[in-house]
């Protein structure tokens, strides 16, 4: 029996020790990058290398905020993540929830198709929502890197996936105490969604976050750029602004960081919700 207990000990901490090992792996690029951007571009390419520099300065910050515009495009970035987020959120939820609890004539035919897109690659249908874009005025607008991306059938498969695992009994009974069908979504089947919704808002406001392709054919006025364009300006063809790039990049990463800690409460602890069989 001991014999056992130790082999289970052993086993955990070799196990335990892969996944610190595993962490350190995937962890160690975004602790340099923080660490490298409160270098001079002397330090940066110093030997031996130190985390921090010998002499750790904000002086990058303060160059990327005033000189290169950052905080115009921190701001148009923040815009289109949150915009386009909350409308990914409302579409694709109201719609997977029709999918998932509604039969009516075509449903299921519409719903093939819906997820018949997903085989369809972005760069054959590219030419052809960008000639939308343009005739509808939305060409070097933050709306045309918003309204298209707000309906994605990833997210609504993802939703009637969700429902489809809670009982109908909730509606029928919320039916028998005289609630509207919106009532119904509003007040019973809307907040049991909570665990899908927040990973539909970490997927949708990292999409928009890190999206280079469509706003690099969408904007063509500095003003509008988005982080990860600024950033690629940063990149010149004889030269690269190394420290303001990864002072730019560090602070890229917090709204992120911060959207996942948020909602990971509601990812992890109510994953069981609509795990409840009729």
């Amino acid at each position: 029996m001991s014999t056992e207990i130790g082999k289970n000990k052993i086993s955990r901490a070799v196990l335990y020790l892969v996944l610190i090992v595993l962490t350190f792996i995937f962890v160690f690029p975004v602790i340099w990058i923080i660490g490298s951007s409160f270098k001079d571009t002397g330090e940066l390419f110093a030997w031996p290398p130190t985390l921090f520099g010998n002499h750790p300065t904000f002086d990058n910050y303060v160059t990327a905020f005033s000189q290169g515009d950052f905080s115009i495009y921190f701001f148009n970035t923040v815009f289109t993540s949150v915009v386009a987020t909350i409308l990914t959120i409302i579409i694709n939820v109201m719609a997977g929830y029709v999918f998932a609890k509604y039969r009516f004539k075509g449903s299921k035919v519409l719903f093939g198709i819906t997820l018949a897109t997903l085989m369809v690659p972005l760069e054959v249908i590219m030419v052809p929502i960008f000639k939308v874009i343009v005739a509808t005025n939305l060409y070097n607008s933050l709306w045309g890197l918003i309204i298209p991306a707000a309906a994605s059938p990833t997210a609504v498969f993802l939703v009637r996936q969700y429902y489809i695992g809670i009982p109908d009994a909730y509606m029928e009974a919320a039916r028998i105490d005289g609630a509207s069908e919106f009532m119904i979504f509003n007040r019973i089947m809307l907040p049991l969604a909570k665990p899908v919704i927040s990973v539909l808002c970490i997927f949708s406001f990292m999409w928009r976050w890190n999206d280079f392709l469509w706003p690099k054919l969408v904007i063509n006025n500095e003003n509008l750029y988005t982080i990860q364009l600024a950033l690629a300006n940063f990149s010149g063809e004889f030269n690269v602004d190394w420290t303001s790039l990864l002072s730019m990049s560090a602070i890229s990463m917090i709204p992120v960081i911060i959207v996942f800690v948020a909602l990971q409460k509601y990812i992890i602890g109510g994953m069981t919700i609509g795990g409840v069989k009729e």
